[in-house]
């Protein structure tokens, strides 16, 4: 019986001991394996990101953005006297669009570079402009009305105003994630903080539209251009190696809800989508993958600096502007004189 006991322990114990034992600098070597990928995979990212940040993106050449009829521009649109301001941050100052180049100079009068274009600016349609730009660069909303409003005169009612307007972009980007996001520069902030923020944005661009409508007693437009996304409904600011910012989107969104909330309650106050043409045209412009991509111009439309426009990006507002313009002025108006004109007829 101890015999038989005996025999499977010996051959236990000799197993054991011929297992083989796994030697140390096996497992140093498998340590410094797993070191080198960790810092590889590190590095990669690092690389990446780093390309992703520096590289430069395809600008292309030649006219950007949604065709202008030339048809509307064949005749005078109005004799009366007309000033056409500018106001806002730097988009309407034409930061990105040196010598005549900026979209504000453009609506003006067209430059030799956009051929295409050829007299399809606002001097030819109202002989009687004189323009004026009060914009400045960096600038949020509170200082549109603080500074900029008191620079602008009140006009007899013998004038018309033609005024196109950026602002509240630099409300929502300032302080570029550096310090804690606040209600004029968010920055950073949460979905829920925007809410109540952007509630107060649209108060302020409310005053704003308010007190350039006084400086008109005869009347005025206002065209409102909305804020664009460089991230291209991305969000992904991280990529031009800027601080996250999770609900960037959302809350972009949410302030042009309320841009566009105020031009529907003005009559004179016309939204210019500039959000929706930039889609595509922002950091991810080259990538097919991606959902705006534009493959009729897969180029990008903004400065180095991201925030401004370049010089396709102004002459992609131009445009935009031009057509809003052409929808008051000659295709809405031209509708109202024709029923107008309808009802006098009836009447007689």
């Amino acid at each position: 019986m101890l015999v038989e006991l005996s025999i499977p322990s010996l051959f236990y114990r000799k197993e054991v001991a011929m297992k083989p034992k796994v030697k140390w600098y096996r497992l140093r070597w498998r340590a410094i394996l797993l070191c080198v990928l960790i810092v590889a995979a590190f590095a990669g990212y690092t690389g990446w990101r780093i390309y992703g940040a520096l590289r430069v993106r395809p600008i292309g050449s030649g006219p950007a953005g949604p065709a202008v009829a030339a048809a509307p521009f064949k005749k005078v649109w109005s004799e009366q006297e007309v000033v056409f301001l500018g106001v806002g941050d730097s988009i309407t100052r034409g930061y990105g669009g040196p010598g005549g180049l900026s979209y504000f100079d453009l609506l003006v009068q067209n430059h030799i570079q956009y051929p295409d274009m050829k007299d399809r600016d606002l001097s030819g349609v109202f002989p009687n402009l004189k323009a004026k730009n009060v914009a400045v660069d960096y600038t949020i909303s509170q200082e549109h009305i603080d500074r900029q409003l008191p620079k602008i005169p009140h006009y007899n009612k013998s004038i018309h105003g033609i005024i196109v307007l950026t602002s509240g972009g630099n409300d929502l980007i300032h302080d570029y994630g550096r310090s804690e996001p606040k209600h004029d520069a968010m920055y950073g902030c949460t979905y829920k903080q925007s809410q109540e923020w952007c509630e107060l944005l649209k108060t302020r661009l409310d005053t704003l539209l308010k007190g350039l409508m006084e400086r008109f007693p005869g009347g005025c437009d206002i065209f409102f251009a909305n804020i664009y996304d460089p991230t291209d409904g991305v969000g992904d600011p991280q990529t031009m190696m800027m601080a996250r910012w999770p609900d960037c989107v959302k809350v972009l969104a949410l302030a042009n809800q309320k841009i566009a909330e105020l031009c529907e309650q003005y009559p004179n106050v016309h939204l210019v989508d500039i959000h929706s043409e930039f889609l595509g045209h922002g950091i991810h412009c080259d990538e097919p993958w991606r959902k705006h991509y534009r493959k009729d111009d897969p180029h990008f439309w903004y400065a180095p600096i991201l925030e401004d426009p370049n010089i396709r990006g102004h002459d992609a507002i131009r445009r935009l502007f031009l057509n809003e313009m052409i929808r008051i002025y000659v295709n809405e108006r031209t509708a109202n004189r024709h029923e107008l004109t309808q009802l006098k007829q009836k009447a007689a």
